[in-house]
C-alpha cells in the first residue's frame, strides 16, 4: 500500500465526516450514549477490520472511543486507513 500525498489526503478528507488529521493520523472520537453502545460500536467493527486485515489504534473510557489510523508499514496515511474509516463510519451511525 503506498503513502497518499498531503493532497490526496487533503482531497479525501472532506468524503470522512467527522474526521481530521491529528499527530499525521487521520482521527475521530466519537460519543455514544452509554459504554454499552461504545462496546457493541467496537465488537461490530471486529469482523470489518479483520476482513481488511487493518488495524486501528482506538482507545476507550466509558462513551467514548477515540480513532487514529494510518499504515505503519507505508509510513503514513493510506487508501486503506480511509476504507477502514468509512467502515467505521457506518458502524458508528447505527450505534448512536
Amino acid at each position: 500500500m503506498k503513502k497518499m500525498t498531503d493532497a490526496e489526503i487533503a482531497a479525501a478528507l472532506p468524503k470522512l465526516a467527522g474526521w481530521k488529521l491529528k499527530d499525521g493520523k487521520l482521527h475521530r472520537e466519537y460519543k455514544f450514549p452509554d459504554f454499552k453502545h461504545a462496546m457493541e460500536f467496537m465488537q461490530a467493527a471486529v469482523p470489518g477490520i479483520e476482513k481488511l486485515n487493518h488495524h486501528p489504534e482506538w482507545f476507550n473510557v466509558y462513551n467514548q472511543v477515540k480513532v487514529d489510523l494510518n499504515t505503519h508499514d507505508a509510513g503514513g496515511i493510506t487508501a486503506k486507513d480511509f476504507e477502514l474509516g468509512e467502515l467505521l463510519e457506518g458502524l458508528s451511525q447505527r450505534a448512536l
